[in-house]
């Protein structure tokens, strides 16, 4: 009974509560409506923040600049392109985008491959030596670093020839202030042992390192240097070049000439923190090193047929030159010698009426011509009896004074190529003209093109592709310009 009475007496407070509560709510309900009506007339006049849409792009990792809209390779350096999310619609996340892409930055550079948190993975040397990758190897010190693998048949060796070159150019600096270092991206194959033995063919010197480890370690090492890859055989040709202890990283091309990869390592070593702009990269001209044809429809050809003046004026009624026709006016018919010591003029023996592979070597080379060689003969493999007939493949000598058609035929016999391909040399003036109009003269035989063009001369379709791309990658595009049509 007193329970009842207590309850009674509570309840009207209770009632008088909710019901404040209500009138409470009530309220609240009927400002938010007023405000609701109001707001378009409240919010006249003021600039509404958009909403920041988010869409995914893919940018390079060691080059911010380098953004698409769909995943590829970087056209610089050939890396796969990353997923990166931005908010373009922001003028400040835009801006600050900007800023951080601007290679003037020290902190831009190194962010833009993780640099700045270089993992301290454990990882061995080739004598077998325990060492931590940031503490042992690059902690306030100037490296170049770059990547192969032991068993690679194509580009690993003349990147290894390269980076000897380049030691041999620094003298004693390396090993004192400037460390080299190879990175195996197959790192379950090349145990130390293998690693010693494949810098022995190099004379590899003190502070030239080569490293491996647990593929899990090294896996997440070669990720935070942008250089992991699926297939070890699509690894990049960088040259990664930094300086720690300034917070200055670059890249570099890992089959450019000895002195201007030495060049870069100079740059960088002289840098202090808070000297932060970038150095020029030397990469290799109108090229992609992921393999992939850079297409240049008619524009060797016709640029150099506009500059001798074969397009017709207004009141010239004559009808346009043909590209084969245009193509015998651009390039030289110069007599040159084969292999067989056989002379051929380069126009009308070795061009005309046919799809042609042209690349350039010299016999005594120990860098990329022999790997460059090997790999177009499987070129030559894949595309079968087509060479020789609508087809050929044509080498010409960067170092005609050696290069006598005696030593063309014995080292087109140690690789035993098949007819239709021809080695041309010849007297040095007219040997040089060839190489000039076709884009491959040099002063030093040592800086020679690693690139392959590849050109239909009745249809005017020329391409240029990395001559140690994959040997099918290179076939299916010669069989493509081979087949294609005059417009």
């Amino acid at each position: 009974m007193n329970t009842l009475l207590a309850e009674r007496a509570i309840a009207p407070n209770a009632r008088r509560k909710q019901n404040a509560f209500i009138n409470g709510m009530s309220r609240l309900c009927l400002l938010v409506l007023i405000a609701s009506a109001l707001s378009p007339f409240a919010l006249a006049g003021r600039p509404v923040a958009p909403v920041e849409r988010k869409f995914t792009s893919y940018v390079c990792p060691m080059d911010a600049e380098v953004r698409a809209a769909k995943p590829g390779k970087c056209p610089k350096c050939g890396m796969a392109l990353r997923r990166a999310t931005t908010g373009p619609s922001s003028p400040a996340v835009a801006e600050s985008a900007k800023e951080s892409a601007k290679p003037d930055t020290p902190a831009t550079t190194a962010a833009s491959v993780n640099l700045a948190r270089l993992p301290d993975t454990t990882v061995y040397d080739q004598n077998g030596r325990r060492l931590s990758f940031y503490k042992d190897l690059v902690k306030g010190k100037t490296v170049a670093i770059n990547f192969l693998f032991t068993t690679c048949t194509t580009i690993c060796p003349p990147l290894a020839a390269t980076f000897r070159k380049v030691q041999l150019e620094l003298g004693e600096r390396v090993g004192r202030d400037v460390s080299l270092i190879s990175i195996s991206v197959d790192p379950a194959t090349d145990v130390p042992e293998r690693l010693k033995k494949f810098a022995a063919k190099f004379n590899a010197g003190p502070g030239w390192t080569f490293l491996t480890g647990s593929p899990p370690e090294m896996d997440r090492l070669l990720k935070a240097l942008g250089a992991a890859v699926a297939d070890k055989n699509d690894h990049t040709p960088m040259v990664l070049v930094g300086n720690e202890a300034a917070g200055f990283w670059t890249r570099t091309y890992g089959l450019a000439a000895p002195a201007a990869i030495v060049k870069v390592i100079n740059d960088a070593s002289e840098r202090s923190e808070g000297k932060s702009s970038s150095v020029e990269v030397p990469l290799p001209p109108d090229s992609t090193t992921s393999g992939q044809p850079q297409r240049q429809v008619r524009k060797t050809v016709n640029a150099a047929a506009a500059s001798a003046g074969d397009q017709p004026s207004s009141s010239d009624a004559k009808p346009a030159k043909t590209p084969a026709e245009k193509a015998a006016a651009y390039f030289p018919n110069t007599v040159l010698l084969t292999q067989d010591n056989q002379p051929v003029h380069f126009f009308d023996d070795m061009l005309k009426g046919k799809t042609v592979m042209i690349n350039f070597m010299f016999t005594t080379c120990t860098g990329i011509c022999p790997p460059m060689t090997a790999n177009l003969l499987k070129v030559q493999s894949y595309l079968g009896d087509r060479v020789g007939k609508d087809i050929s493949i044509i080498s010409i000598s960067v170092d005609s004074l050696v290069d006598t058609p005696a030593a063309m035929k014995k080292y087109a016999t140690n690789y035993k190529v098949k007819p239709g391909w021809y080695f041309l040399t010849g007297n040095k003036p007219d040997v040089d003209l060839v190489l000039r109009k076709v884009g491959g003269f040099v002063e030093d035989k040592n800086d020679h093109s690693g690139l392959v063009i590849i050109g239909n001369v009745e249809t005017g379709e020329w391409i240029k592709m990395f001559a140690m791309a994959r040997p099918a990658e290179i076939a299916d595009a010669v069989l493509k310009i081979a087949g294609s049509k005059q417009e």
